[in-house]
């Protein structure tokens, strides 16, 4: 079933003074569900210290109406994370906390963080512990170091901490930080990871994703800027850089599938972009068929686009439980070898005796897509014709994207035919990047394209990329 890239959190803020700002963090954390669903967490302050709620599971597992009675306050920041760094421990679930000389302060983190190693030498030699700033700390999340970073700093204020202590983080990193007065968003030099501002009236609101703005009706203002810290308090909204930008590096894959289709990444509504990749798709790829389906639900933009461009009729034959989410309850062995089947399931008399065009964002290890083509053809369709609406990835990510290492990114040791074979399809074309380039809007230069070219924007320590890059070791053997 882990078959997918996975996005590793989402991030929000808001400062209210008149509103319910729990209530409202926990609805903006529930339309950034899908960037993470292993823990949820918010922090809330009235001014006087901070109170933070955090657990293991989806937001509406985490908080209840009693949840609420103790979030009270004029600011609060929010979290919802997958895994990529740091164990899975109630201990790693954000926000976190921490008690520092400008008071009590809660980081809520979306990215990850390459010189993790070099940063906590950096903080033991001055003789800072992340165990004793948090002794109910399991292992070094980047979070945590980020805390101890500023917990640690010899600024007199927190805004210059982060100004003084952020340029020595290197990697992906969008943050919201809270504290007693302030509620701040920073993104890294190079804008990975995405994050943006919206306002209601006299509120604020700070988000992973303009889609979060809309569900609590703040308006979208504009992107938060790479190397930017965007500082909120009574007075307003106040900006400045902590370091100089670097090259955007916006990671490509928001585009394709990460990001909701109705949120808006350099000023391009996403379910466009992906309409057109699929149009783009039909293009390359044109193929005799009776009808292109989705692989719901990520496949269904770039469907529609194939469909409205080839001429070829749309419909649905692939039917998704989306209450399968992520369960503590584990299958049985006999459920669990079903595979696919826990989440899809096909509409025989539509696919029975077709020829199928099935549209998807991508294929990571291909064992997913292969139970899918195996569970069409069950179902009596006569042709699967897979078409990808991005380049095969053929590199792993160290940006905060939980991605295999890379001997099993299968387009990193098999060609397209071979992919081809292994799936069962008919036939299999991943779309180029070239069009998916020119369906984003913006040029190659703003992204980060590093899963597919394997060119990295911010440099990875060698101990770090030899972790995933096990195809070269194990050729070698």
């Amino acid at each position: 079933m882990n078959d997918r890239l996975e996005e590793a959190c989402g991030v929000f803020g808001v400062r209210a003074a008149d509103e319910d700002v729990g209530r409202v963090t926990y609805f903006g954390l529930y339309a950034l569900q899908h960037r993470g669903q292993e823990s949820a967490g918010i922090a809330v302050t009235s001014g006087e210290g901070i109170i933070v709620v955090k657990d293991m599971g989806l937001v509406s597992q985490v908080f209840s109406e009693n949840s609420f009675e103790n979030l009270t306050g004029y600011m609060a920041i929010g979290h919802v994370r997958y895994s990529t760094t740091g164990s899975t421990y109630w201990e790693n679930a954000q926000p976190t906390y921490n008690m520092s000389k400008f008071g009590p302060i809660s980081i809520a983190h979306n990215g990850n963080l390459v010189n993790t190693d070099e940063l906590v030498d950096w903080l033991s030699s001055r003789g800072v512990s992340l165990t004793d700033l948090n002794p109910r700390m399991k292992t070094s999340t980047d979070s945590a170091i980020i805390g101890g970073l500023l917990s640690c700093s010899g600024a007199d204020s927190l805004e210059e901490a982060i100004g003084e202590m952020f340029p020595r983080l290197k990697g992906a990193y969008s943050l919201v930080i809270l504290s007693e007065k302030k509620l701040y968003g920073v993104k890294d030099p190079y804008g990975i990871r995405p994050l943006c501002i919206g306002r209601r009236d006299g509120d604020y609101f700070i988000s992973s994703e303009s889609a979060a703005l809309d569900v609590v009706g703040a308006k979208f203002m504009r992107e938060i800027s790479p190397g930017e810290l965007v500082s909120i308090d009574e007075n307003g909204v106040s900006s400045r850089y902590f370091t100089e930008p670097q090259k955007p590096s916006l990671c490509i894959f928001e585009f394709i599938y990460f990001a909701r289709p109705d949120s808006i990444l350099y000023d391009r509504l996403l379910f466009d972009a992906r309409k057109e990749m699929g149009a783009h798709l039909a293009e390359e790829a044109p193929v005799d068929a009776d009808i292109v389906i989705p692989v719901p639900d990520s496949g269904v933009p770039a469907a529609i686009g194939f469909a409205e461009k080839s001429g070829i009729p749309y419909g649905e034959g692939l039917i998704k439980n989306r209450y399968i989410g992520r369960t503590f309850i584990q299958p049985t062995q006999s459920i669990r070898q079903l595979g696919v089947k826990l989440k899809l399931n096909p509409l025989r008399p539509i696919i029975s005796g077709k020829r199928l065009i099935v549209v998807d964002d991508s294929i990571v290890r291909g064992t997913t897509s292969r139970q899918i083509v195996s569970i069409l053809k069950e179902a009596g369709a006569a042709e699967v014709h897979m078409r990808i609406s991005s380049p095969p990835i053929r590199y792993p990510c160290f940006y905060g994207i939980d991605t295999a290492v890379r001997s099993e990114l299968i387009a990193s040791k098999l060609d397209v035919e071979e992919i081809r074979k292994f799936l069962g399809a008919d036939t299999l074309h991943y779309l180029s990047m070239e069009n998916l380039i020119k369906s984003c809007g913006s040029p190659k230069e703003k992204f980060c394209t590093a899963c597919f070219d394997g060119a990295y924007p911010i440099e990875v320590p060698s101990g770090l990329k030899l972790s995933k890059f096990r195809l070269e070791e194990e050729s070698k053997v």
